[in-house]
């Protein structure tokens, strides 16, 4: 027997599913998006093994803490899927990350992402990161660098996930959360754009597997289809927050992701205090309440899961509340006083925030 391999009979990378060449075009095809998400701070380029951050900026700080958060979309990506629309799915994934680096008073300053396919399709994989460059844009942080892994047989060939992780600096005296929170303080929400990124496990199973709707069903109370209003993208809310710490006094923030809205303000507030929250001061966005109408579900039921229509919450003392509205109002950021904080007892007794009373109509 002859101990030569014959020339192509061997095992090759892409005979076991994976394309180098289709990874190194969909590096070609993010270049010009990944160069505007960028800071006077980054040194070099897309293509190195870590991406590079100059931390001699932090010298104008006093005592700098670093911020770390990292987070996915969860099932919305089977949405982009679906739709072949990929070109948002990014900005929610900025979205998630450094909206929760801002709640402590952090900058954001830089992230990376992670993009698992089943087959890299160079231009699907192009537009993800456009997405999440431009989320990098709005958030005011830089792209440094990133992961495309092809993982066939893991995935299918049109599946794919993604996942970021972001850090900030934020100065130790100024650091924001429940140690600042005090009796009489007022709590101002600021306007989800719709879903966000959490709960989407719910809203499929109620909409789409429960009741049959497809993705291109027009809902009028939409204006548009479903898949349409289900890829809102999540709203940015990092550069806003920086304007109110800048402009006036703030003593906490919390961003309503999983878990709702109650319970993500509770993380927040100090033992001995409680949010007192008025549902009466808001109506929720249609699709909250469609999928409240088909699902037939309790309203403490959906509030432990979606955020209702507000995605961030800012804590702030009574003589601060016109300023963060006027400055939210110049920022097109709708913003309303939702509630305000107690001692804890008698009827606010249970647990840090609590919602009472009805939606407004």
């Amino acid at each position: 027997m002859s101990d030569q391999t014959t020339p192509g009979a061997g095992a090759t990378y892409a005979a076991a599913g994976v394309s180098i060449e289709n990874g190194d075009l969909a590096v070609e095809l993010m270049k010009q998006w990944v160069s505007k998400a960028t800071r006077p701070e980054v040194v070099g380029g897309l293509g190195g093994f870590a991406g590079l951050f100059d931390a001699s900026a932090l010298k104008r700080y006093e005592r700098p803490l670093l911020a770390s958060a990292t987070d996915g979309v969860g099932t919305k990506v089977a949405l982009a899927a679906a739709m072949d629309k990929h070109d948002t799915i990014g900005h929610d994934l900025v979205g998630m990350v450094v909206d929760d680096l801002v709640v402590c008073g952090a900058e954001p300053l830089f992230m990376t992402d992670y993009i698992c396919v089943g087959k890299v399709h160079p231009e699907r994989v192009a537009q993800i990161v456009k997405g999440i460059a431009e989320g990098c844009v709005l958030a005011g942080c830089a792209l440094v660098g990133g992961e495309t892994a092809e993982h066939p047989g893991l995935l299918g060939p049109d599946e794919y996930d993604v996942a970021g992780a972001g850090t900030g600096v934020v100065e130790a005296d100024a650091l924001l959360g429940a140690d600042r929170v005090r009796a009489g303080d007022v709590v101002i929400a600021m306007a989800a754009s719709g879903l966000h990124s959490n709960g989407y496990s719910l809203v499929r199973h109620v909409l789409l597997n429960e009741a049959g709707w497809k993705l291109d069903r027009r809902v009028e109370e939409f204006g548009r289809t479903l898949g349409e209003e289900l890829l809102e993208p999540t709203r940015i809310y990092s550069l806003d927050c920086l304007a109110l710490i800048r402009a006036t006094e703030i003593h906490a923030f919390s961003h309503v992701t999983g878990g709702g809205l109650a319970a993500n303000l509770a993380r927040v507030i100090p033992e001995g205090l409680h949010a007192r929250l008025d549902r009466g001061t808001w109506t929720p966005l249609p699709v909250f309440r469609t999928v409240a109408q088909v699902g037939r579900m309790e309203t403490l039921e959906i509030e432990k899961t979606l955020n209702m229509g507000i995605g961030m919450v800012a804590v702030v003392p009574a003589e601060s509340v016109d300023t963060v509205l006027a400055v939210l109002a110049d920022r097109d950021v709708e913003a309303w006083p939702l509630g305000d904080i107690v001692e804890r007892g008698g009827e606010w007794s249970d647990g840090g925030a609590a919602l009472y009373g009805a939606y407004a109509e």
